[in-house]
């Protein structure tokens, strides 16, 4: 009988760990791609729900605002959760929700029970860095997992446009409640697909939920994010309300850091939240975020459709011309921007992306008067390029490789959070901007102007705070 040599042992482990990494691969591809459809297949669709409903864009806009705030509340503590009781499980829990979210905004009667339900689906908000830490325990070699990490986190910003044509084709055909329910049904095969496919892991030193904590940065945030929404009404908001709320943002922090400083266990350790490393991440991703989501997923759309002011498209017609190549450029752009960040710098290859950003944004400025559907794709193109394909990754990648070994979770919670953070203050600032903007022609397209030029201005913030992101030398290739 023949011994197995070393090398074959050696190769049967390889082959094993491959076979391994495949399958957890479609089990968190099959979670990011049922969050994604919730983030973006509903873009439009939007102009269906205002239509269904009779209400306003701003009215609708909120609906979108809840979600993200709820998926920013969300990422606060659900990924050190999944550190303590084990990833997979929080996983799971997460799909199954987002699933019942989807059922109550297919149901909705009303703006306020659809409202309900965006902010039950916005429980899924940090799956993404919660993907991107359980792949991160099967991958340790740098250039593999930045180009896995590609993978996944290009699907974060577009499923190859099919999220896009498919939430157009339902929307015109029939209606935007068909939107929902298929997100239901994705959901439900997510779930079951991380239950049987992925593998369970905790970090070793977490033992004990800091409930206390949880609960006041949940308030702390929640109530300033509360503020800005009600902030962006401009000369419609109640100020009182909003000072008040800064009020308890403010004590509520403060309690927090206490609260921390003096537990055994602590959600956040205070000395990682002074850290560069924190502080500088979250606030390019806020940044980031706020200047080109709502550009993305809700002007350029809204725009493409605009019978006045636009180009008077279809939903599906503006998802083909604008969403679809958006997201097909992220998609292929993904993978390969992961790897060159691994190989050439986490910040080198995260300002490329933020600069190309600002210049289509700044195209589509340029050129909104032309009324020309083939500029519209290209600029599209552009921004999934450089924003979905490189800046997206990037950002997604660092607040992993950044995060702290014995607490692996509290960075890429509070990242996933300033994801959702920016897209919610995003649809709520730059839409507050074309309001205010809007022009008394209701054929001049200047509101819309108006709202990218905020984007613009706020990217380019984001590119000077990247400057202050430290270098993440393990992460990164050597020679």
């Amino acid at each position: 009988m023949s011994v197995p040599t070393t090398t074959s042992r050696t190769d049967e482990a390889s082959v094993h760990r491959t076979t391994r990494v495949s399958v957890l691969m479609i089990a968190l591809l099959a979670a990011c791609v049922a969050f994604q459809l919730n983030a973006s297949m509903l873009s439009p669709a939007l102009k269906n729900i205002e239509d269904s409903f009779g209400v306003s864009s701003a009215e609708i806009g909120l609906t979108q605002t809840a979600f993200f705030t709820s998926a920013a509340l969300f990422s606060l503590f659900l990924p050190r959760l999944g550190d303590v009781i084990g990833r997979r499980k929080v996983l799971v829990g997460m799909m199954a929700l987002m699933a019942v979210g989807c059922v109550v905004a297919a149901l909705a009667p009303s703006v306020p029970v659809l409202f309900i339900g965006r902010i039950i689906q916005g429980v899924s908000g940090p799956v993404v860095p919660l993907c991107l830490i359980m792949l991160r325990v099967e991958v340790t070699e740098p250039k593999k997992y930045g180009t896995l990490l590609g993978v996944i986190t290009a699907v974060n910003g577009g499923i190859a446009g099919v999220d896009a044509l498919a939430g157009g084709f339902l929307a015109d055909n029939y209606g935007f409640r068909a939107v929902f329910w298929t997100m239901a049904v994705v959901a439900a095969l997510a779930t079951a697909l991380v239950a049987t496919m992925a593998p369970e892991s905790k970090a070793p030193a977490a033992t004990r939920m800091d409930w206390p904590g949880v609960a006041l940065l949940v308030v702390s945030v929640g109530s300033l994010l509360i503020a800005l929404n009600e902030a962006g009404k401009l000369a419609a908001a109640d100020w009182l309300l909003v000072a008040a709320l800064v009020v308890v943002s403010a004590v509520t922090f403060g309690l927090f850091w206490r609260t921390e400083d003096r537990s055994g266990h602590p959600l956040v350790a205070t000395r990682h939240l002074r850290q560069r490393a924190t502080w500088s991440i979250l606030l390019t991703t806020v940044l980031t975020m706020t200047g080109v989501f709502a550009v993305m997923n809700g002007l350029i759309p809204a725009l493409a459709q605009d019978a006045q002011a636009g180009l008077g498209m279809t939903a599906e017609q503006s998802a083909w011309w604008t969403l679809t190549p958006y997201a097909l450029a992220g998609l292929a752009m993904g993978p390969i921007a992961g790897r060159l960040a691994a190989t050439f710098g986490y910040g080198r290859i995260l300002r490329l992306g933020l600069v190309g950003a600002v210049a289509a944004v700044a195209l589509m400025i340029l050129t909104v008067d032309s009324q020309s559907r083939t500029m519209l794709m290209v600029t599209s193109i552009l921004v999934g390029l450089a924003y979905a394909g490189v800046a997206n990754i990037v950002l997604n990648g660092l607040g992993i490789v950044l995060s702290p070994k014995e607490n692996p979770g509290f960075l890429p919670g509070l990242n996933a959070g300033a994801f959702n953070l920016g897209a919610g203050l995003s649809f709520a600032l730059l839409y507050a901007v074309k309001t205010a903007a809007l022009p008394a022609d209701p054929t001049s397209p200047a509101g819309y102007t108006a709202a990218m030029i905020a984007g613009v201005v706020i990217m380019a913030a984001a590119i000077a705070t990247s400057f202050l992101i430290p270098k993440p030398v393990e992460a990164e290739a050597r020679g």
